[in-house]
């Protein structure tokens, strides 16, 4: 599993005509979800991005988590985010796990998020959607459950 995860001002997803979720101050996670992952995956990962220490104190160090400031965070689903470009122009996504898979495991994760107490937004699950992110910093990490 995959969390691409942005530190935000504000972050937004729309899908055609309708915004489905947007936050304020927080964090924007990009989730991947690859074949083989499992429920300890999810909760190792949701675990993670709450607790990462990328907000900054009042010395202007790294050292608050989104629990700490009461950030919200915007989830949303990107199966791209297991594109393999090594070979070729075309990106392969067989890394990706398919959609029955997926989907019980995205849902998972924005469930652990949830009870973590934070507000919680997401987007539509394999929709095509518009997401708006106005980066804090840039502050981007990735956060991984393995390698490989």
């Amino acid at each position: 599993m995959r969390a691409l995860v942005q530190r935000v001002r504000s972050g937004k997803v729309h899908v055609g005509d309708a915004c489905v979720g947007a936050i304020g101050r927080g964090l924007v996670i990009l989730l991947g979800v690859r074949t083989g992952d499992t429920e300890t995956d999810v909760r190792y990962v949701a675990e993670k991005c709450v607790n990462l220490r990328i907000f900054t104190d009042s010395g202007g160090k790294f050292n608050l988590s989104a629990l700490d400031v009461e950030a919200a965070i915007l989830v949303v689903s990107q199966f791209t985010l297991y594109g393999d470009c090594r070979k070729g122009r075309r990106p392969s996504f067989v890394q990706a796990a398919p959609p029955d898979v997926s989907t019980p495991l995205y849902e998972l994760f924005v469930s652990c998020i949830v009870e973590s107490g934070l507000e919680t937004a997401t987007g539509r699950f394999g929709a095509d959607m518009l997401v708006e992110i106005a980066n804090d910093g840039p502050v981007t990490v990735m956060v991984e459950s393995r390698t490989g």
